[in-house]
């Protein structure tokens, strides 16, 4: 390792062990909300996976969105749970049909998201009349300008079709070959700050002039764990570098980011007790107060077994945002919950209702949601925000 490299990660890895275990007041200031008018916009802070090709009037998603406000959908090709081909895509037209549909059900802009990344990880397949895109592998062994007019094309595809957030790019450092969820799967640009951040840039740059939204992941780094967190909590204690950090810090001084993905990952040091997705000292203190961003933090799929397996509903829902984050994502495709999204609502209602979460806490979060969606430009029609 270059002696440079080593000083800043020793840097790093020093501001890191000195992190504060107090509690972080929170910069945002926000007004005091009645109770009664976050039973409607709390929704907002939820993202939900459903089944189906179609919205039509009536449907469960329809009925979601409009009775539970939803704030976003998040969009997959193929079902897990049941093995079954074409869950929401099967085809161009299809497709633009649907974000349509579900554009008209909401009452203000939606976010519809999914995960494009490109190669193992891209959800729009050409089997189904979709372009290509390239593996962000790949795009690393080959200079910044084919990253740039790979993610010009994946954003313009994605505008085309009216979808407005992209699960993407990841700016983990695939520092352990092989690693089931990043390197062995392409994932990563590089194992060096140096080949994913400018990689990363150009992504988003082509995000925004289409405007799609995007999301770095996975925050505070996946790249070096062992384990899969769809099916297990990986422990990155021991393989963990203070580097990781370095790709999100020189995004955020372009100011690119626009969301930021916080990974089910267990760092001891960082937190003892929960895993990052979770965790006050990772977000609130490293992300936002160490790292400075102050934009909507989206977890990862909250029905992951990292998660599932471990804590029960309310408790995943309380501690994601004591500890500051502002989307709460359920995917509903490592398990399917039909009922998850009022179970979901509900749960933060009475976690409101209980004193356990203050609804200032609630309403910071839904001025930020506000802000990303009007950013979320697409190619649908423009809508006013109707919440309060």
């Amino acid at each position: 390792m270059p002696r440079g490299r080593r000083r800043l990660e020793a840097a790093v890895t020093a501001l890191l062990l000195t992190l504060p275990g107090g509690s972080l007041s929170c910069a945002l200031a926000a007004p005091a909300q009645p109770l009664e008018a976050l039973d409607g916009p709390v929704g907002r802070m939820l993202v939900v996976g459903f089944r189906g090709t179609q919205a039509r009037k009536g449907s469960r998603i329809q009925k979601a969105i409009r009775e539970h406000r939803l704030g976003g959908v998040i969009l997959f090709r193929q079902d897990v749970p049941s093995g079954a081909s074409h869950r929401n895509i099967r085809s161009p037209d299809q497709l633009r049909r649907l974000t349509r549909s579900l554009q008209e059900a909401a009452p203000y802009r939606l976010l519809i998201a999914i995960d494009q990344e490109g190669g193992e990880v891209a959800r729009l397949h050409p089997a189904d009349g979709f372009q290509a895109s390239p593996s962000a592998a790949s795009l690393g062994e080959q200079p910044v300008a084919r990253a740039r007019r790979a993610a010009q094309s994946t954003a313009a595809q994605l505008a085309d079709l009216g979808i407005n957030w992209n699960l993407a790019p990841v700016v983990d450092l695939a520092t352990k070959e092989g690693s089931p969820s990043i390197g062995g799967l392409g994932r990563s640009f590089g194992a060096h700050p140096e080949e994913v951040t400018p990689r990363a840039a150009e992504v988003i740059r082509a995000h925004r002039a289409e405007g799609v939204l995007t999301a770095v992941k996975h925050f505070p780094g996946h790249g070096s764990a062992a384990e899969d967190s769809h099916l297990d909590l990986p422990d990155i204690t021991g393989s963990w570098r203070a580097e990781e950090l370095l790709p999100y810090r020189r995004l955020l001084e372009m100011d690119l980011v626009d969301t930021v993905m916080v990974g089910h990952l267990y760092h001891r040091e960082l937190d003892s007790t929960w895993p990052a997705s979770l965790s006050k000292r990772v977000i609130s203190e490293l992300l936002r107060k160490r790292l400075g961003f102050q934009g909507p933090v989206v977890t990862d799929d909250l029905q992951m077994r990292a998660i599932r397996d471990r804590y029960a509903l309310e408790t995943t829902i309380r501690r994601a945002i004591r500890a500051g984050a502002d989307i709460l994502l359920f995917a509903n495709n490592t398990v399917y919950q039909p009922r998850i999204a009022a179970r979901a609502r509900e749960a933060m209602r009475d976690l409101v209702r209980g004193g356990e979460i203050p609804p200032e806490r609630i309403n910071r979060s839904l001025r930020r949601i506000r802000k990303l969606s009007r950013k979320a430009r697409g190619r649908h029609p423009r809508k006013q925000e109707d919440d309060p």
